[in-house]
């Protein structure tokens, strides 16, 4: 019996969606990067992009435990001599909602091109809106 290799043209994409009412931001992010991964498929292959689209909503909803709102900074540099930026995690959950989400999933997502191209089929957004159900997206519980 010899192993399965998935190709990448025989990769079979499906749509879903997160609700992320109510639910850890770490969480919600770390369901997400297995799934944009295809880490759960029984045909995953580490060397091909296998993984399916998802769509996030609700994201203003989604919780930080702890004093992670106050003590929790996002961070970024410009590339200038001391462009170091920080925003707080309760400025960005307030103003922007989908950015803070973005950067959980891809801090779980590899620093390569599969998940690169990965991040291209995520999808978020702030309330339970959104423009995919031509698509007829299945809804994920957690």
């Amino acid at each position: 019996m010899s192993t399965y290799m998935a190709k990448t043209g025989e990769v079979e994409r499906k749509w879903y969606v997160i609700d992320a009412t109510g639910i850890s931001l770490g969480r919600v992010a770390a369901v997400a990067a297995d799934v944009l991964r295809g880490k759960g498929k029984p045909t995953f292959t580490p060397h091909v992009d296998c993984g399916d689209h998802v769509i996030i909503i609700n994201c203003e909803k989604a919780v930080l435990t702890g004093k992670k709102l106050e003590n929790k900074f996002a961070i970024h540099h410009t590339g200038y001599i001391g462009g170091l930026k920080k925003v707080k995690y309760a400025t960005l959950m307030a103003e922007k909602p989908e950015l803070a989400m973005q950067l959980a999933v891809e801090g779980m997502v590899p620093d390569t091109t599969i998940g690169r191209k990965a991040l291209t089929r995520l999808h978020i957004y702030k309330g339970a809106e959104h423009v995919h159900q031509a698509q007829k997206p299945e809804a994920m519980s957690l």
